[in-house]
């Protein structure tokens, strides 16, 4: 049993890994060689108004030898700054996280590792953008229009250099100096044009691509400003009602299978969210207190398997507006990712070991 943080998945996991760790993880849940289910969440409202403390665990695994469960322990609370509505979360303290994924062997029952789920969570979300674009851009996007500049706004640059030839990105974030500072940081790593902007609109004029990676609360993604062929993927804050309704294409990467037997149980929602104090009016000014995010139901949303089985190609225009997004397969993900993960660090002699039997029995439990 090893635990690794963040430092050891950081020199050992790269987005070419991760793009690829996906994709053989999505075609073992089309071909049923794999199985997960969707994020559940439990929030409780804490003594101090305003917060509440939630704990999400998502889980999965498939029959190449891997199962892992991803467990998140946060305080959250909507914050309003720079007139930008965020949703900040912590534990313990604001600046610190309790993310952990425990990776077992589905051959022997073996737990194997516990990682912090921190640098993982970042690439794994990039390469679900990568996917998509990969399949659903034009070939030929180079311009990049960007909303956010944190940790996810840097690991999508990475993830989406792998499929598209980006040479130009335009930046918007609503704090200046957190926009320049990004601006500045992708200049000198990938050596590309990178244009911060002081309005919003401005980072869709002209882009291939629109990449929504941010905290907010509330839509980002404002539909009366995409522009003719554009793809857009979205973390954080979510496209609005006009740019759902812009949207030609909409691609869902995956769906939990329904429990055996129990189909009427079956959900496409991005999670399930159970409450304490369910009826506090604390809950109905929150997003978390309405269903959970869907596919758009528009009528334009096809699946992933229907490309991979030759059943629809996709973009077929140009001129298309395109949408991408993961679907509620998030346990599919994280056993994926983490078993890479956990091979090269096994293979580089990283991470901290444990005495596998602290974490075994006598008793049947």
């Amino acid at each position: 049993m090893i635990i690794l943080n963040n430092a050891d998945i950081q020199r050992v996991l790269t987005a070419e890994m991760t793009i690829t760790a996906l994709e053989t993880s999505y075609r073992q849940l089309i071909e049923q060689e794999a199985v997960c289910r969707p994020r559940i969440d439990i929030r409780i409202p804490t003594k101090t108004p305003g917060r509440f403390y939630q704990w999400g665990t998502m889980e999965g695994g498939s029959t190449s030898g891997y199962f892992a469960i991803r467990m998140k322990s946060d305080v959250l609370e909507e914050q309003v700054y720079n007139g930008a509505r965020t949703e900040e979360k912590f534990c313990l303290r604001p600046g610190l996280f309790c993310g952990l994924i425990f990776l077992t062997s589905i051959e022997n029952g073996e737990p194997l590792a516990l990682i912090n789920d921190g640098y993982l969570q970042h690439l794994r979300v990039a390469a679900d953008g990568a996917i998509g674009a990969k399949i659903m851009s034009r070939k030929n996007s180079e311009v990049l229009g960007m909303l956010g500049s944190g940790g996810m706004a840097r690991s999508h640059v990475e993830s989406l250099l792998r499929v598209r030839n980006i040479k130009r990105i335009q930046v918007y974030s609503p704090t200046k100096a957190n926009r320049e500072k990004y601006a500045l940081d992708m200049r000198e790593e990938y050596g590309i044009e990178v244009v911060v902007m002081d309005n919003p609109r401005d980072v869709y004029r002209g882009a291939d691509i629109l990449a929504g990676c941010t905290d907010s609360a509330v839509p980002i993604i404002e539909g009366e400003y995409l522009e003719e062929g554009m793809h857009v993927i979205a973390v954080g804050g979510r496209p609005d009602a006009a740019a759902k309704k812009r949207f030609d294409l909409t691609l869902r990467l995956g769906t939990t299978p329904a429990p055996i037997g129990r189909p009427e149980l079956g959900t496409a929602d991005e999670y399930l969210g159970y409450m304490a104090r369910p009826n506090a009016q604390f809950w109905q000014t929150r997003r978390l207190g309405k269903r959970a995010p869907t596919i758009t139901g528009l009528g334009n949303d096809i699946m992933l398997a229907d490309i991979l089985n030759g059943k629809t190609p996709g973009r077929t225009s140009d001129k298309q507006i395109t949408y991408s997004e993961r679907g509620n397969i998030q346990g599919a993900q994280f056993y994926a990712v983490a078993a890479v993960a956990y091979e090269e660090a096994r293979k580089q002699g990283l991470g901290r070991e444990l005495p596998t039997e602290w974490f075994l029995q006598d008793i049947r439990d």
